[in-house]
């Protein structure tokens, strides 16, 4: 992928220097300071940021990759390209040197006048700073949470919907044009049981004794969501036909749970764009369209009284039932119904799926069939999240004081808050298991990552409202005289975040910003303690205007982490 130089949000410097070095590599070849090789030996160059500065800013083993099919030293390499890029340094004013590290690295090192630059662009670039054209505009729809309406979102669910809001602001700061979707499952069994559980707890409102049906909701909440109905309707339902009674609680039941949903969302920061009812799927004729283009391509055959997709033929273990005996679609006909609505009646350019670890099986599946209904199926991406254990310290918590279930969103956001949910979620993969320490979560210390995060933008606001009130102008201040290495190291981590939206963008991989957050804190904190910033000194004015003009670039870049994973950037802590 080509990526520019200067994006709307900041130098994307990781694919110049790439470019420099492919360049280079390029002249050496053709001047023939490197043996010939053929194209289809000679490796794309790979850039990365070495741990250690003393090997530069950026690093390249492109030599050591080259080194079997030159048959030549990987050091010697190394020096001709690095050689090459030196020659150029003139001409482009972004890099000041490039060397061989053994055992065969090309390190390049930034020039200081461009990168103290980099604090003024940072400044200007504000609230935009990070934003990178990765996605050129392409149309992606995120889809995810998409619970059952059958009851209150639990802390699973609660990290499903952490992960898609997070991966979606990604996107959009990578130019994507984002879609975020709620896909409801108001059809099929699970909502037949729900509004007969919904009823059976009406009718115990009026001295019934009406059962729940087998396998039917028992949790707290259905009976307090039948006396609020009672409460408001009165016991009008009861004397009407079962079926029809069933059916309008259903409609009821149906707009208050998606109303607690929408409310738990909406608490954790979480918006959508869309609430897709999976109904409309069968009402405006989707699904009877889908099945006829998968019948008219001899991919369903009816076998023991159902309908399945011949998966088998495309490759799969098994085929897949879309029509239970008697006609009733499954959750995979509907899905394949509204997948077809999202690529082509809709026209994504892309999709991912943001599911629970018990759909990882319905993965292959999904590829397979709209692969029969002509889409690529490199299109529909997935992420799935896997389970999360909830922690007091050492102590396991298993039991909601109120629901008799798991524990809620709603409990766990009013337990430890917003801004400690949404960091914990997204801080590690969600293909990997992890514990939620509620405990460490209400901390108010260094220890918690989350408090020590937001403090770093507290003391970057509280150090610009000191300048403020000495009445101290810094906005002429002249960047070139930060010279001491904590303030380069600070502008070197700064600069690390329209790269790092890039890369979290094309991998979809929003759980390093919570780490690269904590690590733009440490920078931050470690320049404070070894550079004073506001003096009062006479001699010190230049230098302390150039360390507030570093330390609003600080804050911009902090603040942009915060937001980007829908967390507050207080002032005061």
């Amino acid at each position: 992928m080509a990526h520019s130089q200067e994006e709307t949000g900041g130098p994307l410097v990781l694919y110049t220097v790439q470019e420099l070095i492919t360049d280079a590599l390029e002249r050496a070849l053709s001047g023939g300071d490197l043996p010939p090789v053929d194209a289809s030996d000679l490796p794309p160059v790979v850039v990365e940021r070495p741990q250690k500065s003393e090997h530069g800013d950026y690093a390249s083993n492109i030599a050591l990759r080259l080194a079997k099919p030159m048959r030549m030293a990987p050091m010697a390499i190394a020096q001709a390209i690095a050689a090459q890029v030196t020659a150029q340094v003139a001409a482009q004013g972004l890099v000041a040197s490039a060397s061989a590290g053994p055992p065969g690295f090309v390190n390049v090192s930034l020039d200081h006048a461009w990168l103290t630059d980099q604090v003024d662009i940072v400044r200007a670039a504000g609230d935009s700073f990070g934003r990178v054209e990765t996605g050129k505009g392409k149309t992606v729809q995120v889809e995810f949470v998409s619970v059952n309406p059958t009851g209150p979102l639990h802390v699973g669910h609660a990290r499903g919907a952490v992960i898609g809001s997070g991966v979606a602001a990604i996107l959009d700061a990578a130019g994507y044009d984002v879609h975020r979707e709620y896909y409801v499952n108001d059809a099929g069994r699970q909502m037949d049981l729900f509004a007969r559980s919904l009823y059976a707890r009406y009718m115990a409102v009026f001295g019934s004794d009406l059962q729940l049906p087998e396998d039917g909701y028992k949790g707290e909440y259905v009976a307090d969501l039948a006396r609020e109905i009672a409460d408001e309707h009165g016991d009008q339902f009861a004397g009407l036909p079962e079926a029809e009674a069933v059916a309008r609680l259903r409609g009821l039941g149906l707009t208050r749970m998606l109303a607690i949903i929408r409310s738990d969302l909406d608490n954790l920061g979480v918006e959508m764009d869309v609430w897709f009812s999976e109904t409309s799927l069968f009402e405006d004729g989707s699904y009877r369209r889908v099945k006829k283009m998968l019948k008219d391509k001899d991919l369903l055959v009816e076998r023991d009284g159902a309908l399945w997709f011949a998966s088998t033929t495309l490759g799969e273990d098994k085929d897949n039932v879309i029509e239970r005996t008697g006609g009733d679609p499954t959750y995979f006909a509907s899905d394949i119904a509204y997948h077809w609505d999202k690529f082509v009646r809709r026209g994504f350019d892309s999709v991912i799926d943001v599911w629970g670890a018990d759909h990882q099986g319905h993965i292959p599946r999904m590829k397979a069939v709209i692969s029969a209904l002509g889409i690529d199926p490199d299109r529909l991406g997935f992420m799935i999240t896997q389970m999360v254990k909830l922690k007091q310290g050492e102590s396991a918590v298993k039991m909601s004081k109120r629901s008799g279930d798991l524990i809620t969103l709603k409990e766990l956001v009013d337990e430890v808050g917003v801004d400690a949910c949404r960091f914990f979620f997204l801080s590690r993969s969600p293909d990997s298991q992890m514990d939620f320490d509620m405990e460490l979560a209400k901390e108010q210390s260094s220890e918690n990552p989350v408090y020590y995060v937001q403090y770093g933008h507290a003391r970057i606001s509280g150090i610009l409202r000191l300048a403020i009130e000495r009445g101290i102008d810094y906005s002429e201040g002249d960047s070139s005289l930060l010279v001491h290495e904590a303030e380069l190291a600070l502008i070197r981590k700064i600069l690390e975040l329209p790269e790092l939206v890039d890369h979290m963008a094309e991998r979809r991989e929003p759980h390093h910003l919570p780490h690269f957050a904590g690590e733009l804190a440490t920078a931050f904190h470690w320049f404070y303690q070894q550079c004073r910033v506001v003096s009062s000194e006479p001699g010190d004015a230049k230098i302390t205007a150039a360390r507030l003009k570093l330390v609003d670039a600080a804050r911009v870049a902090l603040a942009r982490c915060l937001a980007l994973m829908g967390m507050k950037a207080p002032e005061r802590m």
